[in-house]
């Protein structure tokens, strides 16, 4: 009953946290932004994509929020960048883990004998790759930086 009761909570929070970063909520949650811009670029943050000249509000509402901010300044001004990254398991193949201690009758010397057998894992390890790279100049997108594999 626990188990179950704990499953439930997981279940709901997980549908409330990755609900909140859907278009339509950020939408809900920036109306007068979405609201001012033509309805060829609403169709645009619609499906996710972004273009130059987008300022930061535009590029939430299509991308949510990004993974990391940088800022940096130098002689020609001030950019922001915005990086996204998607997160994945690359599979490692097996490895050993341990042994499996069985313990088995011999009928044939009446006495228990023990055996250890090895015992192999599937190994992953997480991995994180940089997706999209936005940098903001003025307030606007100037360079867009996205990987093609």
């Amino acid at each position: 009953m626990k188990y179950r009761l704990l499953l439930f909570l997981l279940a709901g929070s997980t549908a409330l946290f990755t609900g909140c970063q859907s278009i339509d909520n950020r939408i809900k949650e920036k109306p007068e932004v979405f609201a001012q811009v033509d309805k060829a670029t609403q169709d645009k943050i619609k499906q996710g994509i972004i273009d130059l000249g987008y300022s930061e509000d535009m590029v939430y509402l299509a991308l949510g929020a990004p993974d990391q901010k940088r800022e940096a300044i130098s002689a020609a001004g001030r950019t922001v960048t915005w990086i996204y990254n998607t997160y994945y398991q690359r599979y490692d193949g097996s490895q050993f883990a341990g042994y499996n201690r069985r313990v088995y009758f011999d009928p044939a010397l009446r006495t228990y004998r023990v055996y250890y057998r090895p015992v192999y894992a599937e190994y992953y390890s997480d991995e994180k790759e940089e997706r999209i790279r936005i940098v903001f100049k003025d307030g606007k997108a100037s360079v867009i930086e996205q990987s093609k594999d």
